[in-house]
């Protein structure tokens, strides 16, 4: 059964190497593809790194559009995900240091009402808290707790998106749980 996920592994990454090429060579279709395979990662990590719907929406068109800009220069180093995620965390980024309307995480709040189930109110509030506490750590800790627990990556993979090494995430991952049990 490994055997079948680790081959099925291989042929999407084949196919998606195959449309990056396409993609390279000005193909639109093949663009359109590999957005499509793409966007939910992209709207999945901006909405993670920034609480808010309406900002995750802005990042992950601009994310796009970047990265129709920037595929020519996709070497195929690392894997294509990886690039994307990068290209994804640098548009946070950006979003967060011009300031741009930053709701108090209000579309997240308002999902919960008093009508709602007690216990789903209480667990939703506190993860949100969770959150909202990891979005306020230093880039760093933060890119390193998003992307292990929220994205669920080994810290391998999160070594190679962020461009440092597997005990620098682990430090980081570390330093982040001290930080936060401070916080809550």
């Amino acid at each position: 059964m490994e055997r079948d996920a680790a081959s099925q592994g291989d042929m999407a990454n084949a196919v998606t190497r195959a449309l990056v090429v396409r993609a390279q060579n000005g193909d639109p279709e093949a663009f359109g593809e590999l957005i499509g395979d793409h966007y939910d990662l992209i709207h999945r990590t901006a909405w993670k790194w920034c609480g808010n719907r309406t900002d995750a929406e802005d990042i992950a068109q601009d994310v796009c559009v970047k990265l129709g800009q920037a595929i020519r220069q996709f070497d195929g180093r690392s894997a294509f995900s990886s690039w994307v995620y990068r290209i994804t965390l640098n548009a946070v980024r950006d979003l967060q240091r011009a300031g741009k309307r930053r709701s108090q995480y209000a579309d997240a709040y308002a999902e919960i009402s008093p009508e709602d189930q007690p216990a789903e109110q209480e667990d939703a509030a506190t993860s949100n808290q969770l959150w909202a506490a990891v979005r306020t750590l230093p880039a760093q800790q933060r890119d390193a707790v998003l992307l292990v627990y929220a994205e669920e990556l080994s810290h391998a993979a999160a070594a190679e998106i962020m461009g440092i090494k597997e005990a620098t995430v682990s430090f980081h991952v570390h330093e982040a749980r001290k930080t936060l049990k401070g916080l809550l």
